[in-house]
C-alpha cells in the first residue's frame, strides 16, 4: 500500500470519528464558586459548586490528600420553553386523584419550576452541583485547589481550604429574582444595637458565607476583657479575578460592635491586601458582633468568604525577610497571639526558594508567611545611612536584610566597581508580604545618575495587582565607589516594612509557567497549550521543553522556547490509549547557563485576566489532564517535513502532511492565533497528502524570528446541489495539527 493511500484511509477514518465527537468539543466546563470554601479536619459536609457547562458531572477532585468529594446532585436552570412545559404538565396532574405517585410529581414539578423563578442573574455561575465533602482527620491543613469533571472534561480550579478550628456554614445562597435585586445596593441594611438576626458563634471558629446584593451578614459572640480577638477574612483569596468583572471583585469589608452597637474596629482590607484583617482587645466581658458586607453592597453568589475568629495567633511581619542556605537564622516576629517573639529558622537542608513559616499557640497554628533563601552572602542594615556621606559600605556580592524604619527614610549603600562590570540590583519586599513600595537609584561618586527603577512586573508573581519590587541593571562606566540608594516610593516607613536588597553581578536564570492548569483531550487528539518563561538578569536563551516521567505515547511538538521569546504556543499529541482517570502531567526545560546545563520545572497556571486589561498567570497546584470521549484512532495529519519551516521574508515556506484530499475537500485549515506577519496562502493536494504553504510580510516579520505555527482543522459548512453554499457558524476546531515549528530567514 501506497504512503498517500495509508494517510488517506487512516485520514478519513479519523475525520469520521472527530465529526461524530464535535459535540463534546462545545464550551468548556468552568466553576466560578465553591461554598463553603473550605472544611475542618475530619468533617463531612455538602459543598456547592457554581458554574456553567457542567452537565453530566460525575466526579469532583481535591488537590492533596486527605479528602473524598462525591457529586451528589446537578441543577441546571430550567428554561423559558421548558417552563412552560411544565406548567402544562402542573396543571394536568391537579385535575388528577391526589395518589401517592401524583403528589410525588407534583412535588418534583414545584421545585423544577422554582428552579426558574431563582434563576440566578449570571450565566456563568448558574447551574450547581452538589457535592458531599469528606476530610480525614490527619489531612494537611492548609490550601488546596479543587476541580470536577464533566464528560467534556475538566473544570478550572478553585480555592478550598483544610483547616483546624470548628466551622459554621450559612446555608448555601440563592440569588433574588432580577426584578428584586435591581436597586439592591441603595437598600443598605445599617447596624443598630446589638441586631436580632445575628448568628450566634462560639470562639475560636471559622465562619462561612455568602454576600447577596445589599446583604450584610453577623455573628455574635462572647469574649472577656483584655482578650485579643482576631479576625481574618478571606475572600478575593478564594476567588482573585471574579471571571465577567461584573459587578465586579468582591471587596469586603469588616466591623466589630460591641453590645451597644458602639464600632470598635472596622477594616476594609490588610496593607496591601484586599481581604480585611481586624484586631481588637476586648474592652469588657460580653457580647460583640462581627457584621461583613461588601463595601458598596453589592453582591451575588460567588462573594464567597472565610472568617477565622477567635483569640488566634497572626503574624503580621518577620525580620529579617530571609537567610542564607547553610546556616541558621533568628527571625524576629511581629503580630498578635504569638507564644514568643522571635523564632531560629533552620535553612541548612534547603535550596535557594521561598518558603513559608508559622507559629503554634495553644495548638492553633498561625498565618503562613513567606521567607526567602539564597545562596549569596548575607549582611544587616546598619543605621544611620540615610545620605551618601553615610553610606553603608558593601562587598559585592552581598544581599542586604534592612527596614525602611520611618516615614520618609532612605537606605544608601556604597560599593566600589570597575569600567565595564555589570551589576544588578533587585528589592525583594512586596513579594515577601512587607509593605515596602521600593525605589531604586544608582549614582557615581559625583552624584550623577546611572539607573533609577520604580515598579518592575514579575510575571512569576500572578496575584500580585501592583508589582512594587524595584530591579535594574547597568554596566558601570568607571572605576571607583559607586552608591545605591533604597527609599519607599510612598514616604512611607515603620518596623514592618523589612527588605532584602541584593547586589550582584547578573545571576541569569529562568522560571517557566505551563496553561492551562486542567488539559482536555480525546484520545489520539492533538491539542495546544502555552509555556511562558520567566526570565530572570538578562537570560536570553534557548528553552528545550520535554515531558517528565509522562505515560507512553504523550508527545510535545514544537518543543523548543526561542531564545528572548517569552513564551511559545506548542502542542501535546494524546495516544489513542490513555488512562481513564485523570492524572497530572510535569513539563520541565533544560537550557544553558554559563556553560552548563540548567533545569526547571514548569509551574502550572491560569492565564486571568484584571479590570479587562492586565493578565496574569495565577499558580495552580498541580497540571491536570483528562482524557475522554470518542477516540479519534491515529491522530490526522501528521507532519512529514523537516522542521523548522524556513520561510524567507516576504516569501513562502511549504509543510507536507499527512491529510487526504478527500478530507481536505470537507475542511478548511487555519492558522490559531499566528504571528503577526505570517499567514496561511494555500493548502493543496500533494503526492504525500497535503501540502500548506505560509507566506510571511517582509515589512512585519524580520528575519531571524523564531517560534511555531499552530494549525486548526475547521469543518466546512455541507453543500446542496443547486443551491447556494451556506456560511458556518464557526465553531470549536475538528482537531489541531503538530506545532510546526518555523524560522525566518533572509530571502
Amino acid at each position: 500500500m501506497s504512503l498517500f493511500l495509508r494517510h488517506a484511509i487512516l485520514g478519513v477514518a479519523a475525520l469520521a470519528a472527530i465529526a461524530q465527537a464535535a459535540p463534546a468539543q462545545q464550551n468548556a466546563p468552568h466553576i466560578g464558586y465553591v461554598y463553603p470554601a473550605g472544611a475542618r479536619q475530619g468533617a463531612t459536609l455538602e459543598v456547592t459548586v457554581g458554574g456553567q457547562f457542567l452537565d453530566g458531572v460525575a466526579q469532583a477532585f481535591v488537590s492533596g490528600g486527605g479528602i473524598q468529594a462525591t457529586v451528589s446532585e446537578f441543577v441546571k436552570p430550567i428554561t423559558k420553553q421548558q417552563f412552560n412545559k411544565l406548567k402544562e404538565r402542573l396543571e394536568e396532574l391537579r385535575k388528577k386523584d391526589a395518589t401517592p405517585e401524583v403528589r410525588q410529581e407534583i412535588a418534583e414539578l414545584r421545585k423544577k419550576i422554582s428552579m426558574f423563578v431563582r434563576k440566578p442573574l449570571n450565566p456563568a455561575i448558574a447551574e450547581t452541583a452538589k457535592l458531599q465533602v469528606t476530610v480525614t482527620a490527619d489531612a494537611e491543613p492548609g490550601q488546596r485547589q479543587l476541580r470536577l469533571r464533566t464528560p467534556a472534561g475538566l473544570t478550572n480550579p478553585l480555592v478550598f481550604f483544610v483547616g483546624q478550628l470548628p466551622e459554621v456554614s450559612k446555608s448555601a445562597a440563592k440569588e433574588l429574582p432580577a426584578s428584586k435585586a435591581k436597586g439592591a445596593k441603595s437598600r443598605k441594611d445599617k447596624s443598630g444595637s446589638a441586631p436580632q438576626d445575628a448568628i450566634e458563634i462560639t470562639l475560636p471558629t471559622v465562619v462561612n458565607g455568602q454576600i447577596l446584593p445589599a446583604g450584610v451578614d453577623r455573628y455574635r459572640f462572647q469574649a472577656r476583657k483584655g482578650q485579643r480577638i482576631v479576625a481574618a477574612a478571606s475572600a478575593r483569596e478564594l476567588i482573585p479575578y471574579l471571571p465577567d468583572a461584573v459587578p465586579g471583585w468582591f471587596q469586603a469589608a469588616m466591623t466589630l460592635y460591641d453590645a451597644k452597637g458602639k464600632e470598635l474596629a472596622y477594616a476594609d482590607h490588610w496593607r496591601f491586601h484586599p481581604d480585611p484583617v481586624l484586631s481588637c482587645e476586648m474592652p469588657e466581658d460580653g457580647q460583640y458582633v462581627l457584621e461583613i458586607r461588601d463595601s458598596i453592597y453589592r453582591g451575588r453568589d460567588d462573594f464567597v468568604y472565610r472568617i477565622a475568629i477567635g483569640e488566634l495567633p497572626v503574624v503580621t511581619s518577620v525580620f529579617p525577610l530571609g537567610g542564607r542556605v547553610r546556616e541558621s537564622t533568628r527571625v524576629e516576629l511581629t503580630g498578635w497571639n504569638l507564644p514568643a517573639a522571635g523564632l531560629k529558622q533552620d535553612v541548612e537542608q534547603k535550596k535557594p526558594g521561598v518558603y513559608p513559616i508559622s507559629v503554634v499557640q495553644k495548638s492553633y497554628v498561625s498565618n503562613r508567611v513567606p521567607f526567602a533563601v539564597d545562596s549569596l552572602p548575607e549582611c544587616l542594615e546598619k543605621e544611620p545611612n540615610d545620605e551618601q556621606p553615610k553610606a553603608q559600605t558593601v562587598e559585592l556580592p552581598i544581599i542586604v536584610n534592612g527596614r525602611i524604619d520611618r516615614p520618609n527614610d532612605g537606605d544608601v549603600f556604597a560599593f566600589d566597581g570597575h569600567a565595564g562590570e555589570e551589576i544588578v540590583a533587585e528589592v525583594y519586599a512586596r513579594r515577601l508580604d512587607s509593605p515596602v513600595d521600593s525605589v531604586l537609584r544608582l549614582t557615581d561618586g559625583a552624584g550623577r545618575q546611572l539607573a533609577i527603577n520604580d515598579d518592575h512586573e514579575d510575571k512569576g508573581a500572578g496575584l500580585m495587582t501592583h508589582h512594587a519590587d524595584s530591579w535594574l541593571r547597568a554596566k558601570l562606566p568607571a572605576d571607583g565607589t559607586y552608591y545605591l540608594r533604597l527609599a519607599d516610593a510612598q514616604n512611607k516607613g515603620g518596623a514592618e516594612y523589612g527588605y532584602r536588597l541584593r547586589i550582584s553581578r547578573p545571576r541569569p536564570d529562568f522560571e517557566l509557567r505551563v496553561v492551562p492548569s486542567s488539559v482536555n483531550a480525546r484520545p489520539g487528539a492533538t491539542i495546544p497549550i502555552t509555556v511562558y518563561a520567566v526570565r530572570r538578569d538578562g537570560f536570553a536563551g534557548d528553552i528545550l521543553l520535554k515531558l517528565k516521567d509522562a505515560p507512553a505515547g504523550f508527545v510535545l511538538s514544537g518543543n523548543r522556547l526561542p531564545a528572548k521569546e517569552d513564551q511559545v504556543r506548542l502542542t501535546l499529541s494524546v495516544p489513542p490509549s490513555a488512562p481513564k482517570e485523570p492524572f497530572g502531567l510535569h513539563v520541565e526545560g533544560t537550557a544553558k547557563i554559563a556553560g552548563r546545563d540548567a533545569t526547571r520545572q514548569a509551574v502550572p497556571a491560569d492565564d486571568m485576566m484584571q479590570a479587562f486589561a492586565y493578565r496574569h498567570l495565577v499558580p495552580a497546584d498541580d497540571l491536570e489532564v483528562a482524557v475522554g470521549g470518542r477516540g479519534l484512532g491515529r491522530s490526522p495529519g501528521k507532519i512529514l517535513s523537516k522542521t523548522p519551516v524556513r520561510i524567507p521574508a516576504g516569501g513562502t515556506g511549504q509543510v507536507q502532511v499527512g491529510i487526504a484530499p478527500a478530507i481536505l475537500e470537507r475542511i478548511r485549515l487555519e492558522i490559531s492565533d499566528p504571528p503577526e506577519g505570517i499567514t496561511l496562502k494555500s493548502v493543496s493536494p500533494s503526492s504525500d497528502g497535503a501540502e500548506i504553504v505560509f507566506q510571511s510580510d517582509a515589512a512585519k516579520v524580520k528575519a531571524g524570528t523564531k517560534g511555531n505555527l499552530i494549525v486548526a482543522a475547521y469543518a466546512k459548512a455541507p453543500s446542496t446541489p443547486g443551491k447556494p453554499k451556506k456560511a458556518m457558524r464557526r465553531g470549536p476546531p475538528l482537531t489541531t495539527l503538530p506545532a510546526i515549528s518555523f524560522e525566518i530567514v533572509k530571502p
